[in-house]
């Protein structure tokens, strides 16, 4: 089952500053992580699977409203 970062999170039980504490990067990393702003690098990735209990290829590191306007049909062209 694919989840988003956020909702990992979430379902471990941890607020952002506690899972930046368990991960070992600020909170603000954290936030961004979670927005699409950036991303893990291999180190971190493995400490979030370790945080979240949650496998790398279940993760979606992208925010869930970017996941749904992916997943809209596109609109046809003006004209």
């Amino acid at each position: 089952m694919e989840i988003t970062l956020k909702a990992a999170r979430i379902n471990a039980g941890y607020t952002q500053r506690q899972a930046a504490e368990q991960i070992g990067v600020t909170v603000d990393t954290i936030g961004n992580w979670e927005r699409g702003k950036s991303f893990p690098d291999a180190m971190q990735i493995k400490a979030i699977e370790s945080a979240y209990q949650v496998s790398y290829d279940n993760l979606i590191f992208l925010p869930q409203n970017t996941l749904k306007a992916l997943k809209r049909p596109a609109s046809p062209p003006n004209g």
